[in-house]
């Protein structure tokens, strides 16, 4: 599982293109970054996952990100959920904003916000 660090959701959500990925499944780099594929890709749903609800392996992992992630790439990933009208549906429907959203994963088309309720 690819874990997109929160600078890619503007390309990711806005323009359809994720610019980089945070290599998850590599321990000798937790912080490569490598570049996506250059094609557009299309978001075919979207899904709302709190991180407490994950196995504690991918927990791990989405909160290794987090760490690694500035406030001003939340900032950035937030304003650009908040602009998208699907992905802030998908929030809403859950009863969460973009405020709890900290990572995001794109991948087949389809697009997981990982949020923070507590």
């Amino acid at each position: 599982m690819r874990i997109f660090t929160a600078s890619v959701i503007i390309a990711a959500v806005s323009l359809g293109t994720p610019a980089l990925v945070q290599a998850q499944g590599d321990p000798s780099q937790p912080e490569a970054q490598t570049p996506a594929a250059q094609s557009s890709t299309v978001i075919r749903s979207i899904q709302v996952v709190d991180i407490k609800d994950l196995k504690p392996a991918v927990r791990s992992k989405v909160d290794d990100v987090v760490a690694h992630t500035s406030e001003e790439d939340l900032q950035s990933l937030r304003k650009s959920i908040d602009a998208t009208p699907a992905a802030a549906s998908a929030l809403k429907a859950k009863g969460l904003s973009s405020s709890q959203v900290v990572a995001i994963n794109l991948a087949d088309g389809v697009l997981t916000m990982f949020a923070r309720t507590a």
